[in-house]
């Protein structure tokens, strides 16, 4: 008799990465808190008894702080002493051109106590960053250092995907872009970078863009890029005289109604010929993935109270339902987007 082989059995390892995966989340964090990178930064250098001395702590954690972020890759090691990865000095240090830290610190302030009330919130179908018995909106009422945290958080993300989509999107034949819910411009400042004949409008709330103003003006962009304070809900359209406009992660944020509501303004705005551009970390249509956009989608339940991330199926259904043609869909390796869906008017 053969004997048949027994299936082995599957590691348990996968589990403890994805079980402990927040404490690489938390050292990061704590190690923007206690301002490492900065303090590291063109410098020769630290050990743990010099840290704890500037941080005014104890040797042991100080020690236990600098080998977690080196073996996360954030920090090197040599002669002894620890200083700055590349990728760390890169993106993790205040000032930089592409800072990053604003978004690990809003995911920390804002989205881990919320993502800690997740099976509240499935429970629920409410979010649990906020209350809407008690706001309209996501951001009414909010704790303006918090909502000082978030755009700061959304313009690193937003600063790096739209390097990533202004590399790959051929804007050569259109003039002037309209980026709807644009925040702080970020999107429009890495697109006007790239291509010399583009002009934009950001086109978002009377607070948010003043951002957008800011930013564009840090940039050495305001001659290029202008902003319109409006409400891309109340209002009865949008700005006409572009011939693209730009929906960057903003259809996630709202039920599939409201979605459709917000392509329909924005055909009615384009001309003949215009385009349409929706970036987003995309669900595949089978629903079965990717992390990035699946996980994206539980965020959205814990921060609004009728989105979700939608599969290039959906939203091709939706363009073409509004009016759209020549609907095609652009593979991206961006942190805030990995696919964009492009539609001509």
């Amino acid at each position: 008799m053969v004997k048949r082989k027994s299936r082995r059995a599957p590691s348990v390892a996968p589990l403890m990465e994805l079980a402990t995966s927040f404490w690489a989340f938390k050292t990061l964090a704590a190690a923007l808190e206690l301002e490492l990178f900065s303090r590291l930064s063109s410098t020769r250098g630290t050990t743990p008894r010099e840290l704890a001395a500037l941080l005014g702590t104890a040797e042991r954690p100080a020690e236990m702080l600098l080998t977690g972020c080196a073996a996360l890759g954030l920090l090197g090691k040599s002669a002894g002493r620890y200083r700055n990865s590349r990728l760390a000095e890169e993106f993790l240090v205040p000032g930089r051109p592409y800072y990053f830290g604003g978004f690990v610190e809003m995911l920390d302030r804002r989205l881990y106590p919320g993502w800690a009330k997740l099976v509240e919130a499935i429970r629920t179908n409410r979010p649990t960053t906020w209350d809407p018995d008690r706001q309209a909106s996501l951001f009414d009422g909010a704790d303006p250092v918090m909502l000082a945290h978030f755009w700061e958080g959304m313009h690193s993300i937003s600063s790096a995907t739209g390097r990533v989509l202004a590399s790959k999107v051929d804007l050569r034949r259109h003039r002037r872009l309209l980026d709807v819910g644009g925040g702080s411009g970020a999107y429009d400042i890495e697109l006007c970078r790239r291509h010399r004949q583009l002009r934009a409008t950001v086109y978002d709330l009377p607070h948010v863009v003043e951002i957008a103003a800011r930013k564009a003006a840090e940039a050495g962009l305001a001659s290029r890029i202008g902003t319109q304070a409006g409400d891309f809900f109340a209002d009865a359209a949008y700005p006409a005289g572009h011939d693209v406009i730009l929906l960057s992660m903003i259809l996630h944020d709202w039920s599939e109604q409201d979605g459709r509501r917000i392509l329909r303004k924005c055909w009615e705005a384009l001309p003949d010929g215009g385009a349409l551009i929706v970036c987003e970390l995309l669900v595949n249509d089978a629903k079965t993935g990717p992390p990035p956009g699946a996980l994206m989608s539980l965020n959205m339940l814990i921060e609004t109270t009728g989105g979700r991330n939608y599969t290039a199926a959906e939203y091709t259904t939706w363009l073409r339902e509004t009016g759209f043609r020549k609907v095609r869909k652009l593979r991206l390796d961006g942190p805030g987007a990995d696919g964009a869906l492009i539609a001509t008017r």
